[in-house]
């Protein structure tokens, strides 16, 4: 399976899907640990998480995936939401809360 395969059924077996650096409990960046206290803020209970730092190719093949080039990266229903900044500003406008309500 390409990367390209394997990133779309990842994002698609789950409807809340965050990549980051580190994992929700040990986050290695503080961006990551932002997306992740944003998605508990939000009240999601239950959502995976890939590390990009243990997977070279899942790290930059997520860029390519999304046309996005940072890390985190949250997709909702399968969808590019976007990275930490756009998660922080869909959260205080409270648009974020809203997306997240479909899948709860």
């Amino acid at each position: 399976m390409n990367i390209s395969d394997r990133i779309k059924e990842q994002v698609t077996k789950t409807p809340v899907v965050l990549y980051m650096k580190g994992d929700p409990s040990f986050p290695q960046c503080g961006f990551s640990a932002r997306a992740v206290q944003v998605l508990q803020l939000c009240g999601v209970e239950k959502f995976d998480t890939y590390n990009i730092l243990e997977d070279p190719e899942l790290r930059q093949g997520i860029k390519v995936y999304s046309n996005w080039p940072t890390i985190p990266q949250l997709y909702v229903n399968g969808e590019f939401v976007g990275g930490s900044d756009i998660m922080i500003e869909m959260y205080e406008s409270g648009e974020l809360h809203e997306l997240l309500k479909t899948v709860a």
